[in-house]
């Protein structure tokens, strides 16, 4: 006997689709809701006679069952109601009468918004009943744009296409059910269905959703990029998702704990969760082929079923908690923000209440729900501000807890006992670096807010969040964040500075910090930063031009990218620091470029995070304030002008040159000498290589080729003429990264600003091939503004700049650059 019964109700069928009203439809025919088989009239769904409808003041009816059934199923629907003109609720319908063989009979009342209601609900959903449509999942990898902000909602609430469902459950199921006697008391109402539940279970899922794993065997399978999915017929499934492909004591010995776990793109081990009735088929598909089906009720009783050669699939069993998590500093033992992971020990992640497992259904999120949650390939982290609370599974659980890099990560096992509802966790901070008077910055992070920016620089132990609105062709970002004012927490340990960048694709693009004023337009040129069939309107110049003017700082970012008007810049002495974003050397030999050509280049590090891959300081700056000055924005701007930095993706790194810090001047007699450095890096990230860098030149370093936290040098350097210094750590070599697992896959790495060494008087150094680079660079920008790009016509438009030549002013920062050059040329005797 199937579990479930459809009964042929067409010989009762009075009434069509006309009963509805309007232009009204519902499904006829051969049906399936919740997994559930129902013929509402004919097989064939016809619309013209394929209810039962029961009018007001209509006669009881009786409709023959003469069979046993544990449940009856009802799929019927209201057809009037009073609800929304503030009528009563729980109008009785009419009642239901199971007769029984033996003469025994109950009746069930049925009432308006508890047993049935009408479609749309009127008032809200019924208690009792359920709607005709299962709660479901919404298309992963696609949709409408209108569904794009929905999207991220995972799931869809079921609603009624045409009725609901009402179970009645047989007191005497081994008894045949003779009759069910319709007995009408008000209201019109229609039947269009009834199903015999034979199936010892109650037919629609109630139950709590439960993880299943799923492994494929076979290696051609296992090895193919994941792509693997669920259905499930009686009940509901969540997306499914790969476990990590190390093992839970392999992650426990990472060295990359705190920073993430490789993503495993394959489909060898994933999980789904499920809830369902136990007569439910369970259907595992790769790239849309069926692997195999099983029965939910038999995996429950057996725990692991191989369901083929080609699939396995076992049930996580066991409890879970509501826990009450509590993270400390190991010395203080005050509550301290972080961000925090929880799993299973094969994999299976728990998010703290209100953050996701998986962020964005580990999917894409530029300008897209970012903020509060972070993923570092496998994992998705949550940002807390010390305490959190969520569901834990009972029994071993693995957590994974980091804040920036001067703490020391927790990935370890714990045991949660049966009824324990708090769960205390402590970081050890290993070193301080606002003691020593060094504050860490990002210079660069975009479609945060404002507080989400503290929220996530406290997770991220990151003193200064750099938050720049933004053009992104017709998108305009954090324009309701802008103050003109620094954003300081109540305990002044972050400040979150919301300024600009302003961009253009092809001069290049500007970091304004310390803005009072806006700074427009923002973008120019078209896309993909300004609008469709955008003109050139502004040059970077002005930009850094108006943002000084206000005592703001000007920042080149991701250096040299877009590779124009940056030389202008560093040239006219517009630019106040330049900023790293990734670890290549091309990067890196830009920026030594400039410094052998005699300009003073302060680095910082930042991120421009757009996304939830990207942590918020993954790349951050450490500016050195001397003592007996405060640690203020102003201030630390002001030390960053003044190049007290080093950039960090990682290690902390300090440096001295014959006891000099960064950014410092040594100077020597004319001749030279030898100076003494010290450097010293160490890491909570294996770090391979130490170096000092003299005008480019790797002149001492020191390597440990297993990776280690800590690495020292000391070494005489001779130099002979105007220099510099700089100390670098990173990977192998140094020019091999140890990527991070952010969206960028940065290097694990860090960079000081220089110590520049004068020899004989004032510091300057030239080189005459880099200044052939930048009159070069300077006279393709001059030949894009004439030939390239989109203007207006000039005698229609007045510019924002209120001058008469447009032509006249986008040149002119491009002139006085060419002139600075020309006349350091000439000071050198060089012809030009």
């Amino acid at each position: 006997m199937n579990a479930y019964e459809p009964m042929d109700l067409t010989d009762l069928c009075n009434a069509g689709m006309e009963l509805l009203g309007g232009n009204r439809r519902a499904p006829v025919g051969e049906q399936s809701f919740h997994g559930l088989p129902f013929q509402i009239g004919d097989a064939e769904g016809s619309g013209d006679r394929c209810f039962i409808g029961f009018e007001e003041g209509a006669q009881a009816l009786k409709i023959p069952i003469g069979k046993t059934a544990r449940n009856v199923i009802v799929v019927h629907r209201l057809l009037s109601s009073e609800i929304m003109d503030n009528g009563p609720l729980a109008n009785h319908v009419a009642d239901y009468v199971f007769h029984l063989e033996g003469g025994d009979a109950v009746t069930a009342n049925i009432r308006e918004r508890f047993e049935i209601a009408t479609v749309p609900n009127a008032g809200g959903a019924p208690f009792l009943s359920f709607q005709d449509q299962k709660d479901s999942l919404q298309p992963r990898f696609e949709g409408p744009w209108g569904s794009a902000g929905r999207r991220q909602m995972e799931a869809n609430r079921g609603t009624a296409r045409g009725y609901v469902l009402w179970v009645w459950q047989n007191p005497q199921p081994d008894v045949a059910i003779e009759a069910l006697e319709v007995v009408p008391k008000g209201p019109p109402f229609l039947i269009g269905g009834i199903t015999l539940g034979h199936a010892d279970e109650y037919p629609i899922s109630r139950e709590a959703l439960k993880e299943m794993i799923i492994t494929l065997p076979r290696e051609v399978d296992a090895e193919k990029p994941f792509d693997i999915e669920v259905e499930v017929d009686r009940g509901i499934a969540t997306y499914t998702y790969a476990l990590p492909e190390q093992s839970g004591e392999a992650f426990l010995e990472d060295s990359t704990k705190g920073w993430g776990e490789p993503q495993n793109e394959k489909s060898r081990s994933a999980y789904v969760e499920v809830a369902a009735v136990p007569s439910a088929t369970v259907t595992v598909k790769q790239e849309k082929e069926v692997l195999g089906e099983v029965n939910w009720g038999e995996l429950q009783e057996k725990g692991e079923v191989e369901v083929s050669e080609r699939l396995r699939v076992s049930v996580v069993s066991g409890g879970r908690n509501w826990v009450h998590t509590k993270v400390v500093d190991d010395e203080t033992g005050k509550p301290v923000p972080c961000r925090v992971h929880f799993r299973s020990p094969q994999g299976i992640p728990y998010a703290p209440h209100g953050h996701h497992a998986h962020v964005n259904s580990n999917m894409g999120t530029w300008h897209m729900d970012v903020g509060g949650d972070v993923r570092l390939g496998q994992i998705t982290y949550a940002y807390i501000d010390g305490a959190c609370q969520g569901w834990l599974p009972q029994g071993e659980v693995l957590v994974d807890v980091a804040r920036g890099f001067e703490y020391d990560p927790l990935r370890a096992r714990v045991e949660l006992k049966p009824g324990q509802r708090e769960l205390e966790l402590r970081l050890k901070r290993w070193c301080h670096m606002n003691e020593d008077g060094w504050y860490s910055g990002d210079s660069h992070v975009h479609f945060l807010s404002a507080s989400g920016s503290h929220w996530e620089a406290q997770g991220e132990d990151l003193n200064v969040v750099n938050l720049l609105p933004s053009q992104w062709g017709t998108l305009f970002t954090n324009r309701e964040d802008f103050t003109g004012r620094a954003s300081v927490s109540p305990d002044g340990k972050s400040i979150v500075y919301v300024g600009s960048e302003n961009r253009q694709h092809m001069l290049g693009h500007l970091i304004l910090m310390g803005l009072k004023e806006d700074v427009m337009p923002w973008c120019s040129d078209g896309p993909g930063e300004a609008e469709l069939g955008g003109t050139l309107e502004v040059t970077m110049s002005d930009w850094a031009d108006r943002c000084h003017a206000q005592g703001g700082t000007v920042v080149i970012p991701h250096l040299p990218n877009p590779n124009g008007e940056p030389a202008t810049l560093i040239a006219t002495g517009r630019a106040d620091a330049v900023e790293m974003l990734r670890h290549g050397m091309y990067n890196h030999n830009e920026y030594y470029r400039y410094l052998n050509c005699g300009y003073k280049l302060p680095l910082v590090g930042g991120t421009d995070k757009m996304s939830n891959d990207v942590p918020v300081g993954i790349y951050r700056t450490y500016v050195r304030i001397p003592d007996g000055e405060e640690f203020t924005y102003e201030n630390w701007c002001k030390h960053m002008t003044a190049g007290r930095t080093f950039h960090s993706g990682g290690p902390m790194l300090r440096f001295s040159v014959d006891g000099h810090e960064i950014g410092d001047t040594v100077n020597l007699p004319g001749n030279g000498g030898t100076v003494e450095v010290t450097a010293e890096a160490e890491s909570v990230l294996p770090i391979h290589s130490l170096e000092i860098v003299q005008e480019g030149r790797v002149v001492a370093s020191t390597e440990d080729t297993h990776g280690t936290r800590r690495l020292a040098l000391n070494a005489k350097v001779e130099v002979s003429g105007h220099s510099w210094l700089a100390a670098r750590c990173g990977g192998p070599g140094y020019a091999t990264s140890v990527p991070h697992l952010d969206g960028w896959g940065r290097g694990v790495m860090a960079h000081t600003s220089p110590v520049y060494i004068a020899c004989g008087g004032e510091w300057w150094m030239f080189d005459q091939d880099t200044a052939q680079y930048m009159l070069t660079l300077v006279d393709g920008c001059i030949e894009y503004i004439h030939h390239t790009s989109r203007q207006h016509t000039q005698a229609e438009t007045v510019h924002h700049h209120g001058e008469e030549d447009h032509t006249a002013y986008l040149e002119r920062p491009f002139m006085e650059a060419r002139e600075a050059i020309h006349r350091r040329m000439h000071q050198l005797g060089i012809a030009h």
